[in-house]
């Protein structure tokens, strides 16, 4: 690993930034990100001579490290190890950011992973000679391939509501999500059907003076495991709106939300009592059409993310529905361009699959063809 203003090949000895070449550029360091390097250096890529990953954050840990310290890692809800190295002996107590931040951190070290840290990817064009020009903060790379493992953090959907800029009160993101105790007697209106909003929910009632929950749909609470088959019927469905170069939706919108013994309780109290979205609002509430108010100090919205690929712009890669269209974890306009963590790999365990087939196609893509340091990948 090494930092942005430590590595060679990229500053000369003018200070003057110059184009680097390798085989492959990992674009992020979360669960697909590095699930990808492992299996490009277990299938013979070299670090820094043949591939490389630039990664936003500020350490390890993806986007876990941004999680609210509430979030224990007993409270995770399907996290699967990286592949290669198992995350055993985690104390359930301890919070998810810093088990999960320690892990990938270890990760990293025992495979010898190049990443490069804090580095952003600006723009990703048409480079020379068939290769992608990936520019970042900590120079240019031309690339013959290129992994985008950038996840959702880093765009939180903010939904508009007429009247939203009166509020006279606090409005925050699950992102930015600080814990329960900060709603101490505070009235605060809960927007969002997805795991977060009723985990949120939930911690947050036993400090605030009172929750309203309020969502676009009924939520859906399912009973009993989720099993293969359920797994594999929600995967499909996600895979099929990227086929059609949809946005994609998160593998756990259409899943529905797990019934256990604390979400009974809940339910049972009247935390998780929900109410249709309001209409507008206003400076001291929320209210809708029929009459109904709500007031309120604080505005939550557990209202999701969207997949963080502005980078790939120049690419041109989106269809007229909004989306990319992709085959597996291949961009359809451009087979040098692969996503992961993107649509339906974006699970912990879709991930390492996603980053295990985006390393085999490339392989294939590059197979026979010129290296950058001159030899050929062969398979």
């Amino acid at each position: 690993m090494r930092d942005s203003d430590a590595v060679g090949g990229i500053v000369n000895d003018f200070g003057v930034y110059e184009e680097r070449e390798v085989d492959v550029v990992v674009v992020g360091a979360g669960q697909a990100g590095l699930s990808a390097a492992y299996h490009l250096r277990r299938t013979g890529f070299e670090p820094e001579r043949d591939f490389v990953v630039l990664d936003h954050a500020p350490r390890p840990g993806g986007a876990w490290q941004f999680r609210w310290p509430s979030l224990t890692y007993g409270k995770v809800h399907g996290m699967h190890a990286l592949p290669g190295m198992e995350l055993t002996g985690a104390d359930p107590a301890r919070p998810s950011s810093a088990v999960i931040g320690e892990y990938f951190a270890a990760y990293e070290e025992s495979f010898g992973l190049p990443v490069h840290r804090p580095v952003d990817v600006t723009a990703v064009r048409e480079g020379e000679g068939g290769r992608l020009r990936v520019e970042s903060t900590e120079g240019v790379y031309a690339a013959r391939a290129l992994i985008s493992a950038t996840g959702t953090w880093e765009r939180p959907f903010w939904p508009r509501y007429p009247g939203q800029e009166t509020f006279l009160g606090q409005q925050l993101h699950t992102a930015r999500y600080p814990g329960p105790e900060a709603f101490a007697g505070l009235r605060v209106v809960v927007v969002g059907g997805g795991a977060s909003g009723t985990q949120h929910l939930m911690e947050i009632a036993g400090h605030a003076a009172a929750t309203t929950w309020v969502t676009r749909r009924e939520p859906v609470f399912r009973e009993g495991p989720f099993n293969e088959v359920a797994g594999r019927a929600a995967v499909a469905q996600v895979e099929e709106r990227v086929r059609q170069g949809l946005p994609p939706r998160s593998v756990v919108s259409v899943t529905g939300l797990p019934l256990n013994d604390a979400v009974r309780a809940a339910r049972a109290s009247g935390v998780l009592d929900r109410l249709p979205m309001f209409d507008r609002i206003t400076p001291t509430g929320v209210a809708w059409d029929d009459g109904r108010f709500v007031e309120a100090d604080v505005i939550l919205w557990a209202t999701g993310f969207r997949a963080s690929v502005d980078h790939l712009a120049p690419l041109r890669l989106r269809e007229p529905g909004g989306g990319i269209r992709m085959e597996g974890t291949r961009a359809v306009r451009d087979p040098r361009v692969h996503l992961v963590g993107y649509g339906p790999s974006a699970s912990t365990i879709g991930a390492n699959r996603a980053g295990r087939s985006a390393v085999r196609e490339i392989r294939a893509l590059l197979k026979n063809t010129p290296r950058a340091s001159g030899a050929a990948v062969t398979g």
